[in-house]
């Protein structure tokens, strides 16, 4: 099977984009997803995006992580939002579908603002932080990013008794001034660090917004690919009006045979 796809980072969270609209049998088995993103025998990227028609909104979304499961994807998202605007799917603002239900973004230039799902049922132990804004995510602060390893700790956390079945992406966050947070990550689905991570900003942000106790969260965040910036209100134990905005960028286009 040979076919056409675009490379789209947003962050330095790489995807490989596929366009289904003309071909609603377009399907990828899970070896196939692994290959694909394998960075030394395959293009390379942290997840494959299909985007199909959608009979009342204007696309659908469906994201597999490098490991051929599947899960919501912020940045992603904000990828495949710019990509569905260059296959003339929408103008400005879209309508779209994904695995964790509806979503709203818009597109300017080069920048994708995306309004993530309402958070509840956050829980916290005396270390972290564990919620779900679209995937399951694991917060917890430190005092200095540059002595720990998020790779060994993120496999701890993630292989542990608690999260080995479902997984659990894991974030290290620390407080470089007011409203100013750097973040690393550990991805599950991908078992390993990311550049950056949409759905682990949004989770670092509220988690923020709990630990300084405030309804007005107005973060910058600084990943290793980057910049994102949330804003979200706090309603009670809820969060909600939350929006992800950064850059989406495309890279290449290219044909492959698989």
């Amino acid at each position: 099977m040979t076919f056409s796809f675009t490379k789209y980072q947003g962050t330095g969270n790489d995807f490989i984009m596929v366009d289904c609209t003309a071909n609603k049998t377009f399907k990828l088995l899970d070896e196939q997803i692994k290959t694909l993103c394998d960075r030394r025998f395959g293009i390379g990227a942290d997840g494959i995006i299909l985007i199909s028609e959608h009979p009342t909104l204007d696309f659908k979304m469906t994201y597999y992580n490098s490991d051929g499961t599947q899960s919501f994807c912020g940045n992603g998202a904000r990828c495949a939002v710019h990509f569905a605007k260059s296959l003339g799917l929408f103008k400005n603002k879209a309508i779209f579908e994904a695995i964790d239900g509806l979503h709203v973004a818009a597109v300017h230039e080069n920048q994708v603002t995306l309004k993530m799902n309402k958070v509840e049922g956050i829980q916290k132990d005396e270390t972290a932080f564990v919620m779900n804004t679209g995937s399951p995510h694991y917060v917890k602060f430190t005092a200095d990013l540059d002595e720990e390893n998020i790779v060994e700790y993120g496999k701890e956390i993630r292989y542990s008794k608690t999260y080995k079945k479902e997984g659990i992406n894991v974030n290290l966050v620390e407080v470089l001034a007011n409203d100013h947070v750097e973040m690393v990550t550990y991805e599950r689905g991908v078992e390993d660090e990311t550049f950056s991570c949409g759905t682990g900003a949004t989770a670092v942000a509220i988690a923020y917004g709990l630990v300084l106790d405030i309804e007005s969260i107005d973060l910058k965040i600084t990943v290793k690919g980057g910049e994102l910036h949330v804003k979200a209100e706090r309603y009670s134990d809820t969060f909600d009006d939350i929006y992800l905005n950064g850059p989406a960028t495309k890279v290449f286009d290219g044909e492959i045979t698989i």
